[in-house]
């Protein structure tokens, strides 16, 4: 195993499709599909089942992702200390989702203070209306969002990752017997549907687009509550792999299955006023998430 198999894992994963991660490191799609393939033999399990709309993980792959990810991450850290830190200085106001802020950013504010120790970035958490209103009226710099979410003309969004949406059932549930699932099907089970940064709405427009309507039994704001519920056969909910976690408080366990028909996924990523002129702050923090999420670096 090496290097380029990890990060042509990655960003299929993360693309969906063998095409996008071919463009995104500006290589072949043979050669992404052959280091996907080396890795599925080095590592004897399917990392990817491979369907029409693109490359879906696996459970097992969907747990090797977080593996690679720490790995070129730790290898990412390592070259950032011979690099030295930067002296680059200014504050930053950076608007954060709750979504965003709670399964997302943290890590990131972390390597950022690594490596710029003279940029103070000072969060504060807005939902979507109140980051498009402040972005437009230069209250804050930046945001890091659902950008599938944004609406307002004048902002510019940089989507990172697109996280897919899968069916949450407890362990044992008959949805785990095999094959993809309708959301026909899942009509006839109670429904958790969470509420925060828009999910509902988010929900609805794909429930719509395709006829079918959920059995809401509890509509909560709290992910760890419709993990809870699910986890206790109670319910079922539909969310993305982002917010998967496979145990509840109580330390039952929950799968995910896939739905028969493309959900929208759910994109995070940065938003900032196109009028508004860039800082070199700024530009340290939209250089970070760009090298460690759209660029190849295949230096390794």
């Amino acid at each position: 195993m090496n290097f380029k198999h990890l990060k042509y894992f990655v960003a299929t994963a993360d693309t969906g499709q063998v095409s996008r991660a071919a463009r995104l490191l500006s290589i072949s799609q043979s050669s992404v599909t052959g280091s996907v393939r080396e890795l599925e033999a080095i590592l004897g399990v399917t990392l990817f089942e491979r369907r029409a709309q693109g490359m879906e993980l696996t459970k097992a792959g969907r747990e090797f992702l977080q593996v690679a990810r720490d790995i070129l991450e730790k290898v990412d850290a390592a070259y950032q200390i011979r690099r030295g830190t930067s002296d680059i200085s200014g504050t930053l106001k950076v608007a954060a989702t709750y979504t965003v802020l709670g399964y997302f950013l943290p890590f990131h504010l972390g390597r950022m203070a690594q490596l710029y120790p003279h940029i103070d970035i000072q969060i504060v958490e807005l939902n979507r209306q109140n980051i498009e209103e402040q972005l437009l009226h230069n209250q804050i710099d930046m945001a890091v969002a659902l950008t599938s979410n944004i609406q307002r003309e004048g902002i510019e969004t940089l989507t990172l990752l697109k996280s897919p949406r899968r069916v949450w059932v407890p362990t044992g549930h008959v949805f785990c017997q095999g094959g993809e699932v309708s959301l026909h099907r899942i009509a006839e089970e109670p429904y958790v549907m969470l509420t925060v940064d828009e999910a509902a709405h988010s929900s609805m427009k794909y429930w719509n687009s395709h006829n079918a309507h959920p059995n809401i039994k509890l509509r909560t704001s709290s992910v760890e509550a419709v993990r809870s519920i699910v986890a206790n056969d109670q319910g079922v909910t539909i969310l993305s792999d982002m917010v998967y976690r496979p145990w509840s408080l109580e330390g039952r366990r929950i799968e995910t299955v896939p739905t028969d028909v493309e959900i929208p996924t759910m994109d995070v990523g940065l938003a900032f006023n196109r009028a508004t002129a860039v800082t070199p702050a700024m530009k340290a923090l939209k250089s970070y998430f760009y090298s460690a999420f759209l660029s190849p670096k295949l230096q390794f």
